[in-house]
């Protein structure tokens, strides 16, 4: 049985499949010595494959859920030597990346994992898959402000998706916020609080889907179990059509 190349590099646990992608394109790859640029390659178990010379096995598909902290990076390695969210998982034996990103200053729930066919999914604008922010933001939020979020702000000439929201407290000088989105533009909670008038001050993913941080500080992570991992899956299916 044959595979597409940049699937079978993602379930070796090198990278994700767009990652993947780009490696082949740029010519990372190699297919019983030979370097093959073309992404459609179909390989069979019997094929020699490797990234960058260091040959490709097939480990098993592990999942594990991060508090990430503000301060470090979401990514494998970092050319300034930053300390990356893979570094607070150096202990785990597989080769695992991101699912996603949060900026280098926000912390929450963050997955990494070597499924590159479960990243796609989780990844792709066309699932939905929701995600809750707590945000602590300048000046006080009005009912109006929020009902800005809720019908969809105009970010780069394009209109948010609907989103839920919460005001949880406020002060003299800033407000606290929760906000469900299920898009993933880059710094998108941010922006959208920009929009309104009340820039982010300190922001938090507490959710992912089902999934939340309950039992974690920062810089601690666990592994998901098994009914966590299948009920993932069943939630990356949810397509909109």
């Amino acid at each position: 049985m044959s595979e597409r190349l940049q699937k079978v590099i993602a379930h070796a646990g090198v990278a994700s499949r767009r990652k993947a992608e780009t490696l082949i394109a740029t010519g990372h790859v190699k297919v019983n010595g030979k370097v093959v640029t073309e992404l459609g390659t179909k390989v069979n178990v019997s094929d020699e494959v490797k990234v960058d010379e260091v040959p490709i096995s097939k480990e098993p598909p592990v999942y594990y859920l991060l508090y990430k902290p503000r301060g470090v990076i979401t990514a494998v390695s970092d050319d300034k030597h930053r300390k990356t969210v893979v570094d607070i998982l150096k202990e785990v034996p597989e080769r695992i990346y991101p699912v996603g990103r949060l900026d280098y200053d926000t912390s929450g729930l963050l997955l990494l994992t070597n499924d590159g066919d479960l990243d796609n999914k989780l990844t792709h604008p066309k699932y939905e898959v929701e995600k809750t922010y707590v945000a602590k933001v300048k000046g006080i939020v009005t009912n109006d402000d929020l009902k800005q979020l809720r019908t969809g702000v105009v970010i780069d000439h394009r209109k948010t998706a609907k989103a839920k929201t919460k005001l949880i407290r406020t002060n003299k000088e800033s407000s606290i916020v929760s906000l469900t989105i299920h898009e993933g533009r880059n710094h998108q909670v941010k922006n959208m609080f920009e929009r309104i008038g009340h820039p982010v001050e300190k922001l938090s993913r507490e959710t992912y889907g089902f999934l939340d941080l309950h039992g974690l500080q920062a810089g601690e992570y666990r592994r998901l179990r098994p009914h966590e991992v299948e009920e993932l899956k069943e939630l990356s299916e949810n397509v909109k059509r």
